[in-house]
């Protein structure tokens, strides 16, 4: 980047030409009505010049992108608690678009087609320029989370340098806790991930989807034998004493361990740990950096003073409830933690800033 804030001699990773073909992206293609949207070109939803005039005539519109990170959740309903607060805090009309990936959000964001986002660690590195940090997400309590590698319980694996041959599900391709800190964990117990994720793993075939999907693959199929997924997907399956056995710091800081194994009896599923990360900081809110309306710092300050209550569903709500319950300040520096994972990895994406 320009400012040398990272590495340069990370190898160029993920050209914005055909982004898309790197990987194959399973889940996460368009919005709760099927429609797609934050097409990789930037193309679909969003206002022609960020705050124009929505239908009622006086009213800036702010258009909302959505980060998906698992495939089964209903995300446009699960943040309509934000938008009714954004708009009730703040005079504007809140719109919203799911991407169709991680990194089709950022190019969402990139190609003034969105004001607002909902974005996974790695693109505030890959957005430097393009996105404002507005805030970190605390979920009860907690701005960092953890990534985790799981296997089953008959998989036959019980170390990491067992994986070496078998084939491994990670999440998206830009997913901090779904692949960029798993691939980490990974190579440092000796296996070569060569030049994963824009290219082949060396000692393992990797295959790329969302959270869900890779973890539900993995029990469903006899070929996969680990997931790597953020905890807030994976914990439920695993036994809480695993956690205490393994990560003081998930015990102590991580929103997902007072859960864990919760779902264990009521669908008949459990993981056995392989892996947990060292504390990652959570997932932002930006706006974009080029967004020139008297609104941007209003819708700002609200999203830095949103609390629990404004982020609930009514009793009526069958869905997924919103997964974080707050917003603390922030700004690139915390994320980095993140540009480390990505020189240890050898990984370079200013092609997408």
């Amino acid at each position: 980047m320009s400012d040398n804030r990272w590495s340069a001699n990370r190898r160029t990773f993920l050209k914005t030409t055909g982004v898309a073909g790197a990987v194959g992206l399973a889940g996460c293609t368009g919005g709760d009505d099927g429609s797609s949207g934050g097409t990789e070109d930037g193309s679909g939803g969003g206002t022609e010049s960020g705050g124009t005039t929505g239908e009622v005539a006086d009213t800036p519109t702010a258009q909302f992108i959505l980060n998906p990170a698992e495939a089964d959740v209903e995300i446009e309903r699960q943040y309509q608690p934000m938008f009714e607060y954004l708009e009730s805090e703040v005079d504007v009309e809140i719109e919203s678009e799911r991407a169709a990936s991680y990194t089709a959000t950022l190019q969402s964001m990139r190609n003034d087609q969105g004001e607002i986002a909902d974005i996974s660690p790695s693109a505030v590195i890959a957005g430097e320029g393009v996105v404002d940090v507005v805030g970190i997400r605390i979920a009860y309590g907690a701005a960092q989370y953890f990534s985790t590698i799981t296997t089953t319980p008959d998989s036959g694996i019980s170390a990491l340098t067992d994986l070496e041959g078998e084939q491994i599900n990670f999440g998206d391709i830009l997913s901090v806790s779904g692949t960029l800190v798993p691939l980490t964990v990974l190579q440092d117990a000796g296996l070569d991930v060569g030049t994963a994720p824009d290219g082949d793993a060396e000692d393992f075939e990797a295959a790329y989807s969302d959270h869900t999907t890779s973890r539900e693959q993995m029990v469903n199929r006899d070929d996969v034998a680990a997931a790597c997924t953020g905890a807030f997907s994976s914990a439920p399956y695993v036994p809480q004493e695993q956690f205490e056995e393994m990560s003081e710091d998930f015990v102590e800081i991580s929103a997902e361990y007072s859960g864990a194994g919760d779902a264990i009896e009521e669908e008949g599923v459990e993981l056995e740990l392989l892996a947990v990360s060292d504390p990652i900081p959570r997932a932002p809110l930006v706006t974009r950096s080029n967004w020139d309306s008297p609104v941007k710092s209003e819708i700002e300050e609200a999203i830095l003073n949103v609390s629990e209550d404004d982020l609930s569903h009514g009793d009526d709500y069958d869905g997924e409830p919103l997964w974080f319950t707050g917003v603390e300040d922030g700004n690139i520096d915390d994320y980095e933690m993140i540009g480390n994972v990505m020189d240890e990895l050898g990984l370079e994406f200013e092609d997408l800033s």
